[in-house]
Parts: structure tokens; C-alpha cells; sequence
């Protein structure tokens, strides 16, 4: 599947993507596409936090300051933090397997539930002292089938960046005629402009903010196409 991802990427920026860079298609110097893929949930990937504490406004990851968070972004010395998803799943269809980064609204069309919920649930039932596991919300997921929009740029290619960002949960579509229809792990589409909303994450070491798909890195693409 990320192989077939990989494969549309290149036609698209090494073909398409020559005469059309003053048509929507750069973000911060970047070009980036959008495909639709549909695949199943295998696994929630433990291990590492399932959700980040972001800046109210802009959705940046909050830093601690002297007193309170602060928001490099918004220039704001003490702000209130909300919990986002920030949410590794491990995907496959017929063909391969890969690694999905589940961010903010995204997570609330995956499971119904927003990322602040499931974090105040978990700290009124158990307390401060215990480090929150994956919630039930999110395991409950595994097995299911969904559409995604997934965001990919140049970097994935030239292996700078190695996540592949999911930015909306598409609703399934009831097709005209089933017996014509493609299966669900054969359905891999390009998108020609961006569904959904785009998360930042902030990068507290100093460096300055940087989009999503800039700050988190699962495991994906582990195998170069060969021939």
C-alpha cells in the first residue's frame, strides 16, 4: 500500500506537479499531495503517547514555561493546553502494511470521542499518578475498515520525512452497483485539493514550529521499491 502511495507521489510531483506550482499545490515552500486510500486498522502502536498537549488557538504543541504553558506560536506566555490526538496506527490492505499518524479532528471522526475527553475521563477515574495507556476508545477501533486522506510531500520520497499523515476520516459511500465495484484494499485515489484541517505541532527544543508531517516520524516506507 505505501509502495502504491509512493508510486502515485512520484508520477504526480515528477509529471503533473512541473506546471502546476502556482495552483494550490505549495504549502511553506513544499509541495504536497492528498490521496484517498481505503485500509484496515491492525494495530494501535503503543509505546510512546497517543496524544500531545496542544495550544487552544493554534493548535501548536505547548512547551512548559517558568509558571504555566506557553505558546511559542501565538507569543502567548501562559495559555490553557488541550489534549489532541497525536495517534500511530498500524494499517494494512491485500498488498502491504503501514504506519498512519492520527491527528486532531481526525481521531474524533476515527472514534467519536475528542482527545480531551478520553484524557479527562482517564484522570477523573485514576488519578494524576498513573501514565495513561491507550484508551478503549482507540483499541476499539482495531479491525475496522476506513477511507482516509492521507497527506504526503517531496520529503517522503527523499526519505527526510517518513510519516504518513492522516488529515481526514472520508465517510464510507454506498456504491451504485456492488457487483462492479472495487474492494475496499483496492481503492487508492488522488486528490486534487486538501480535504480537511491541517494540525501543527510545535518543536519545543527551540527550532521553531513545524507542520505535522515535519515533527512526527513513525516507521513507515521501511522498504525501497525495487525494479
Amino acid at each position: 500500500m505505501k509502495e502504491r502511495i509512493r508510486e502515485y507521489v512520484i508520477d504526480y510531483f515528477l509529471t503533473k506537479c512541473q506546471s502546476c506550482t502556482n495552483k494550490g499545490k505549495i504549502r511553506n515552500g513544499q509541495q504536497v499531495a492528498w490521496f484517498e486510500c481505503t485500509t484496515t486498522i491492525d494495530d494501535v502502536v503503543s509505546g510512546s503517547a497517543w496524544y500531545y498537549i496542544s495550544c487552544g488557538v493554534c493548535h501548536t504543541k505547548a512547551v512548559k514555561g517558568p509558571k504555566s504553558l506557553m505558546c511559542k506560536k501565538c507569543g502567548k506566555a501562559e495559555i490553557a493546553g488541550v489534549p489532541e490526538y497525536l495517534t500511530k496506527i498500524s494499517v494494512y490492505d491485500k498488498s502491504d502494511q503501514a504506519i498512519f499518524v492520527i491527528l486532531g479532528d481526525a481521531g474524533f471522526e476515527l472514534t467519536g470521542h475528542h482527545g480531551s475527553q478520553l484524557v479527562a475521563n482517564h484522570f477523573e477515574n485514576i488519578g494524576d499518578d498513573e501514565t495513561m495507556p491507550v484508551p478503549q476508545a482507540l483499541t476499539d477501533t482495531i479491525g475496522q475498515t476506513h477511507k482516509f486522506l492521507v497527506k504526503v510531500s517531496k520529503h517522503n520520497l527523499q526519505g527526510l520525512i517518513q510519516s504518513i499523515t492522516v488529515t481526514k476520516i472520508l465517510p464510507p459511500e454506498v456504491p451504485e452497483d456492488n457487483a462492479n465495484a472495487p474492494e475496499p484494499a483496492e481503492i487508492l485515489e488522488p486528490v486534487s485539493e486538501e480535504c480537511g484541517p491541517t494540525m501543527s505541532i510545535g518543536d519545543s527544543s527551540g527550532e521553531g514550529n513545524k507542520r505535522s508531517t515535519d515533527s512526527v516520524e513513525p516507521e513507515a516506507f521501511k522498504r525501497v521499491r525495487s525494479g
